[in-house]
């Protein structure tokens, strides 16, 4: 009989199959739970060989750095051992995608050559450099050569994680990275849509199809995840409460679902009348236990890529203004705010941690309702002869709806002519989607500066794709 083996050595047994089985804790997730890996073989002693192999390569093993880890080794090899080790594991799989991009697509293949121990704040900062003037890798056409200050600073911070684990190790004495030049921190712009341009968006949603998920998305504010995430079971109708328990998300084979993004954002909402009234009526004619499920295939959510190209045509239908879809949850804050809802109502609606979080996103909009409340006394107290201009009071106006606006009918295309999506300013998208000569649909994109390039663009794949899959058809037949 095997003997028990000291903490931190792992274990290994004989599995029923036959096969031998070593199993090794790697790390720890945010309740305390073990993190494990496996090595399977046919023998005892190829299972320890393996095993070995995966200690080596495994940071976390009672704290101590794998063997590899010197102060004379590559920074590409070092960002690598910090990146699958210490930051991975804790991590959701949408921000392991953009700390991939930004480690093994611009700062290994830039930086990784240079020794640990010899890489000074003059490398980093000329590679900062570099990424803001030639950086970026592709679509250089389309946004220029450089890449946009965020991406510079996130760079820098993930370079800056690295190197201060290094001098927390005592590989290096300390961290270059602290004192180099970053572009500005600059705050996206928040967008809102008025009263009247969220009449004829909803107006265009309805004529379209799309009317529930927009209701209930400018009636909560939900992120488009827990949008997206919502099942049947979480919704009372007895109560008229909406849970919050899972968003969906993109990930490396397309999209899935985790849990929300804080603790704060598991949360139970109580939707208005209009709202219960509307989801009721949706739950008598469900086919799916997801409320808003794929129009492709019910058992899955809808598509979050699919739902903001479908938001990006309602608002250019509608001749509303262009924003982005988490824009509409701020639409949704800004006209809580000014109708009188307080910040902490508010914040417990949307999931923030804290009222603090929400006072510091929205402190424009409470700082234009204190100055149109005062405005307002020291009319009536002060000026009570006078009459408040409207027009110096700066603050959200609920404008008449234009009655006689109609929803405008989109662009019908005939089948086998693919489609065309806006996705920005100056980016069209061309899809394509057939079933292949194996029965599978497949889908294909081309882009373009302009709707007539993409057209052209877009004719010619079609083209080709057809002719491909009447090749491989024939192919089969012999």
């Amino acid at each position: 009989m095997t003997g028990r083996r000291k903490n931190g050595k792992g274990t290994l047994r004989e599995r029923s199959d036959g096969r031998w089985e070593a199993r090794l804790v790697v790390n720890y997730d945010s309740k305390g739970n073990p993190i494990t890996k496996s090595v399977y073989a046919k023998t005892r002693a190829e299972c320890l060989e393996k095993f070995e192999k995966l200690k080596e390569e495994t940071v976390l093993i009672g704290g101590k750095l794998p063997k590899q880890a010197k102060p004379g080794m590559p920074f590409g090899e070092w960002m690598d051992i910090w990146y699958r080790g210490y930051c991975k594991p804790g991590i959701r799989d949408t921000t392991a995608m953009n700390y991939e991009h930004r480690i093994y697509s611009h700062i290994i293949p830039q930086l990784g050559h240079i020794p640990l121990n010899k890489l000074t704040q003059a490398d980093l900062q000329a590679f900062y450099n570099r990424l803001k003037t030639t950086g970026r890798l592709n679509n250089t056409e389309l946004y220029g050569e450089g890449l946009s200050d965020r991406m510079v600073r996130s760079c820098h911070t993930t370079c800056r994680a690295a190197l201060e684990k290094a001098v927390v190790e005592r590989m290096i004495p300390s961290n270059p990275a602290k004192g180099c030049k970053l572009p500005p921190k600059k705050a996206r712009e928040m967008q809102v849509l008025t009263s009247d341009e969220i009449q004829r968006f909803l107006k265009q949603a309805k004529f379209d199809g799309y009317y529930d998920i927009f209701l209930v998305e400018l009636s909560t504010g939900l992120r488009r995840g827990e949008l997206l995430g919502l099942k049947w079971e979480d919704f009372n109708v007895d109560t008229g409460e909406l849970s919050i328990r899972r968003q969906v998300v993109k990930t490396k084979d397309g999209y899935g679902t985790n849990a929300p993004k804080t603790k704060g954002s598991v949360r139970t909402i109580q939707l208005p009348p209009q709202l219960i009234r509307v989801l009721s009526k949706r739950k008598d004619d469900a086919v799916s236990e997801w409320i808003f499920p794929s129009t492709r295939n019910p058992d899955r959510p809808f598509n979050p890529s699919t739902i903001y190209r479908v938001e990006q045509k309602l608002l250019e239908r509608a001749d509303c203004k262009k924003i982005r879809f988490h824009d509409l949850r701020h639409t949704f804050a800004t006209m809580s705010l000014a109708n009188g809802m307080d910040i902490k109502t508010l914040s417990a609606i949307i999931g923030h941690e804290s009222s603090a979080t929400t006072l510091d996103i929205y402190s424009h909009i409470t700082t234009e309702m204190q100055i149109s409340a005062a405005k307002k006394i020291d009319a009536g107290y002060g000026r009570e002869q006078e009459k408040v201009d409207d027009n110096d009071v700066d603050e959200i106006k609920t404008q008449p709806t234009d009655k006689d606006w109609k929803p405008t009918p989109g662009k019908i295309r005939k089948p086998g002519t693919g489609c065309i999506s806006k996705i920005n300013e100056h980016l069209y998208e061309g899809r394509y989607s057939p079933t292949n000569a194996r029965g599978k649909r497949e889908t294909h994109n081309i882009y373009a500066k302009t709707r007539e390039d993409c057209e052209i663009m877009l004719a010619a794949l079609i083209e080709d794709v057809r002719a491909r899959i009447d090749a491989e058809k024939e192919k089969m037949k012999k």
